[in-house]
């Protein structure tokens, strides 16, 4: 099983959604760089459950102890321990799964695959591990915030509610002002009221997130097996629940003509630039300066509070119910899952490229 993503910053997780915590240790960390306690509980908080009646009622602070590399204060260079202890879990709310696998869980791909799995809130495979990814993007987001390069995220759709697809049109230090993380504050009502309205009927539904990252300079990523929308799509589609990326025009480029879509290169106030950013600031695999933006699908949350029909571990027809505390739509607590992920690759691009130093 492999638990460890990036190339020169890295982290490698550990811990399930019931056992005594979730952690991780965070490598290539640059050293010297002042470490903001306050932040990085910030970052846990917008993740963690209990924080609105939008999410799961399992109630966890998510305090997380830092165990190493952090001397005075500072990074040192060395690796990073960190561990968020669980207090909040209700393991008998999953004793009628023990024996059965759900629809759209990992319950038998898991089984399959090892043998043998965790049936507690699904184990390694629950979205309460992404509190390690978290961290290690609040650690990455300190070192670009020196570099002057910003990652924001947003809900952009939540079932048939959409914004517009252009970021532009929306002032982004809105997203945090209420439960669904969307920066349009009407639609984030009837996004909400929507969520409200499918938990009451034990359903669940999905949605988009949009992902901007600013000020990311020209030169990252490789251009043939190292392309850094590749390495975007693949990290945020290791986020559970996501089921599509695309960036810059994305799927809309198909039915488009290259006269309609190209950038057009300009010189402006010394530095080369394009008038549209159809591209999404990636060309060629490549970052060109401009921003970077993307979009990220995620299917409705597969435990829904309804009777289902599935099959037994002997393969035996059966039905269930599911119990306990579950997200109605994972797109608030997703948003800065997404954020983390960019962040972590940015930063892992930053620190591999020749042209950029810290």
């Amino acid at each position: 099983m492999r638990n460890t993503f990036g190339h020169i910053f890295t982290l490698t997780t550990f811990g399930e959604s019931h056992g005594e915590g979730v952690g991780g240790v965070v490598d290539g960390m640059p050293a010297g760089i002042d470490v903001d306690m306050a932040f990085i509980q910030n970052e846990l908080d917008r993740r963690r459950p209990g924080q609105s009646r939008l999410t799961t009622a399992r109630n966890e602070a998510d305090k997380v102890e830092l165990l190493s590399g952090i001397f005075e204060g500072k990074t040192t260079g060395a690796p990073i321990g960190f561990l968020v202890r669980n207090a909040n879990h209700h393991s008998q709310d999953y004793e009628n799964m023990r024996c059965l696998f759900r629809p759209s869980h990992a319950d038998y791909t898991y089984q399959q695959k090892y043998g043998i799995r965790d049936h507690r809130g699904g184990g390694r495979t629950s979205a309460r591990i992404t509190i390690s990814r978290c961290v290690g993007g609040a650690f990455a987001k300190m070192v670009l915030a020196q570099q002057g390069i910003t990652v924001k995220a947003y809900t952009s759709q939540v079932g048939h509610i959409a914004l517009d697809r252009d970021y532009h049109l929306y002032d982004l230090s809105k997203t945090e002002t209420n439960d669904v993380r969307c920066p349009d504050e009407e639609k984030a009502r009837q996004m909400a009221d929507l969520i409200l309205e499918v938990k009451e009927q034990g359903d669940t539904i999905g949605g988009i997130i949009t992902c901007v990252v600013s000020g990311c300079p020209a030169g990252l990523g490789e251009p043939e097996f190292g392309k850094l929308h590749a390495a975007l799509g693949g990290a945020m589609l290791s986020i559970n629940a996501a089921k599509g990326f695309e960036y810059g025009e994305g799927f809309g480029c198909a039915t488009r003509r290259g006269s309609e879509l190209n950038d057009v290169f300009v010189e402006q106030g010394g530095r080369i630039s394009t008038v549209t950013n159809h591209s999404g600031g990636i060309q060629g695999g490549v970052s060109n300066g401009e921003d970077i933006y993307f979009r990220v699908a995620f299917k409705p949350v597969a435990t829904i509070l309804q009777e289902q029909a599935t099959v037994d571990l002997t393969g035996a027809p059966t039905t269930f119910k599911a119990k306990g505390r579950h997200d109605p739509c994972v797109l608030p607590r997703a948003v800065p899952v997404v954020e983390a992920m960019a962040a972590m690759v940015v930063l892992d691009h930053l620190l591999m490229s020749r042209t950029v130093r810290l």
